[in-house]
């Protein structure tokens, strides 16, 4: 099967680095030429909880996308997604894009509507993948970061992935 390119989305607010880096490290096995954005913290959204920590990976696959989804999944549930007794949101890795796809995927909407409603997913792109336009709105993420009404707080974040700043120090001074 031919490479496809994939766009994730990350979040955690329990043990937020633990659960970033173990997603990061199960993603590294998973996809490959694989880049993360910078880190972010944010208030949350549509739920009580502590702040979150969230990024957006994007890497190269060539599994089908229910597979990908499915693997997804596995990697939610070895850090507690679905466990009974979680009091918040562990590990959160969402399909925000995948290739030029756009529809329904069996209940996976792409591409995720997060993109455009969430200040977490949209710096966090403008910024991994400027020139990327969106497969719907036609405008690149930087475009639609630049023009976006959202209103949310959320900062740069200080996050170190195997052994390498994920968040540029130049970033965390302007915050």
């Amino acid at each position: 099967m031919p490479l496809t390119r994939v766009y994730l989305g990350l979040g955690s607010n329990i043990e937020r680095e633990t659960h970033l880096v173990a997603g990061l490290d199960a993603l590294a096995g998973l996809l490959g030429d694989m880049r993360c954005s910078p880190v972010f913290e944010s208030h949350a959204v549509g739920i009580k909880s502590g702040n979150f920590f969230n990024l957006v990976v994007v890497g190269e696959t060539d599994l089908p996308l229910p597979e990908l989804d499915r693997r997804l999944k596995f990697i939610e549930a070895d850090n507690g997604r679905y466990a009974p007794e979680r009091k918040g949101l562990p590990l959160d890795i969402d399909v925000l894009l995948y290739g030029e796809q756009v529809g329904n995927f069996n209940g996976l909407i792409l591409p995720r509507a997060e993109i455009l409603k969430n200040a977490f997913v949209l710096w966090p792109l403008a910024l991994l993948a400027p020139q990327v336009c969106h497969p719907v709105d036609g405008r690149s993420f930087a475009e639609l970061w630049a023009s976006a009404q959202i209103d949310q707080q959320l900062w740069p974040a200080a996050f170190q992935w195997r052994g390498a700043e994920l968040t540029p120090a130049e970033l965390l001074v302007s915050a």
